[in-house]
């Protein structure tokens, strides 16, 4: 995922029905400023309210997620949100004509598609992130629904799906990351059972439902004409034609997977996570999912978010370093002084965690500032460079043969002075594999968990030096 902030290069229309009021409504969706994030605006209605996409909001999950605020209603928000975040699109206005959001074929894929066709911008702000550092458990036993997240780099979904049902079955469904929602899960059309049919009519519900945007899964064998006829009149579509083969989808309609419904019911949690108002870095596994759970598990990682704001980022420098500072000094040329991290605590397939201690005794203090010592943002810049000049030489053999390079620091941030006894903690995460010897990674320090300083910064790894058996045979 993209650590910037993205927006639409321009607005897009839709024209069609909400699923359940079967109002007709126009819908647009507009870029948005950086840190907008979703809000959706009723145009209908005086003073034209503004609803935030906020878990808090939510007031209704009757076969939908509903929003309210300022005495404005929005329903059905969960696909064309899913449609956003599985888009990487971090801020945009929606505005609606009507009360509902447009059903559309019943998937995101319309909205996808239309996202896609204009393109994305990036902005210049952060892209905000909930990374999860350890697991979140939540279950409703009385509805049999389980939730549970763990940290992960991507933000990964898996789905069971148990209805119990001859014509569905147990299901199961996963997303590894947000790359695979446009082709995979997007598509995915919103679903029922024909027993549910007649509840939902009496209860007001469908009026905008069809057979072209929604599968009908059939669980019996004697289901007459009589009483697809009159479910017909009673959804008010009495010219609509309705075949049945027995158990499977009404008028065999063909499933785009073997698993759509569990898929849909994927694309439901994308946009009813949507709400928790950050991208997420973690995996979620979900069990007999539904806008319920869905929203009330969004409202659980809001507060892991409250939670995190108020201790930041926290890193466990108790325990083994992965690089002592004997193990730094055969990688890196730098000595004394000038050898600016002491340890590596981390170290993955794309990221590094180093640590530097800062102290009174080192040289630079003298003069800067005498009375008001405060650590020089370009050594912050360098030590930062120093650990990925760390990552980047553990990917070779003989690391003491090679020399890193900059190329070029962009984005570069001070967001506080680190002065004598703070610790620095760098976190460096590759924004691209590297290639040719180039290094390409986006560094952030903390200290106490605040972070302080971040840049991107691009090195090169050089081979420059050979062993000094070598050198003696060259030279004989």
């Amino acid at each position: 995922m993209s650590e910037k902030q993205f927006t639409l290069q321009e607005k897009i229309v839709f024209n069609g029905v909400g699923l359940h009021t079967g109002e007709p409504v126009v819908m647009e969706i507009h870029p948005a400023a950086e840190n907008h994030g979703y809000k959706f605006q009723r145009l209908d209605i005086d003073g034209q309210p503004v609803i935030k996409a906020d878990a808090d909001l939510v007031v209704s999950t009757d076969r939908g997620t509903t929003l309210e605020a300022n005495g404005a209603k929005v329903y059905t928000t969960e696909h064309v949100l899913a449609a956003l975040y599985g888009m990487e699109i971090d801020n945009a206005l929606i505005t609606l004509t009507g009360p509902e959001i447009p059903i559309m074929d019943g998937s995101s894929l319309p909205f996808v598609k239309e996202i896609h066709r204009v393109g994305r911008v990036e902005q210049n702000a952060d892209r905000l992130f909930l990374e999860l550092t350890e697991n979140i458990k939540w279950e409703d036993e009385e509805r049999g629904i389980e939730f549970l997240a763990v940290p992960d780099k991507n933000y990964r979904l898996t789905v069971m799906v148990d209805y119990n049902s001859p014509a569905l079955g147990t299901q199961h469904a996963h997303m590894y990351h947000l790359g695979e929602f446009e082709k995979d899960i997007a598509p995915c059309r919103t679903f029922c059972f024909l027993k549910e049919l007649e509840f939902l009519a009496k209860n007001n519900l469908i009026k905008g439902g069809s057979l072209d945007n929604a599968i009908v899964l059939v669980e019996r064998n004697d289901v007459t004409e009589e009483e697809l006829d009159r479910l017909a009149k009673m959804l008010g579509k009495d010219k609509l034609k309705v075949n049945y083969d027995g158990i499977g989808v009404l008028n065999s309609l063909k499933l785009q997977f073997e698993n759509e419904p569990a898929r849909h019911k994927l694309l439901d949690i994308v946009g009813d996570l949507a709400l928790v108002g950050r991208f997420i870095k973690g995996h979620i596994l979900a069990a007999r999912p539904g806008h319920s759970g869905n929203t009330r598990f969004a409202k659980v990682l809001k507060d892991e978010i409250k939670k995190q704001d108020k201790k930041g980022r926290v890193f466990d420098l108790t325990k083994e370093p992965v690089y002592t500072i004997n193990d730094i000094e055969r990688m890196l040329p730098h000595r004394y002084p000038f050898l600016l991290v002491d340890k590596v605590m981390a170290l993955t397939e794309s990221t590094i965690i180093g640590v530097k201690n800062v102290t009174m005794n080192e040289p630079m203090f003298q003069g800067h500032f005498p009375g008001n010592p405060v650590f020089p943002g370009v050594l912050q810049i360098e030590a930062c460079a120093q650990c990925g000049g760390i990552f980047a030489l553990s990917q070779v053999e003989d690391p003491h043969l090679y020399s890193t390079y900059f190329m070029k620091i962009d984005g570069v941030k001070f967001k506080q002075k680190v002065v004598p006894g703070d610790t620095l903690v760098f976190e460096l995460e590759l924004i691209s594999p590297i290639r040719r010897g180039l290094v390409h990674m986006l560094g952030k320090a903390y200290v106490n968990g605040t972070q302080v300083f971040e840049a991107e910064m691009l090195a090169q790894v050089i081979k420059d030096r050979v062993e000094a058996k070598d050198k003696e045979r060259v030279e004989a």
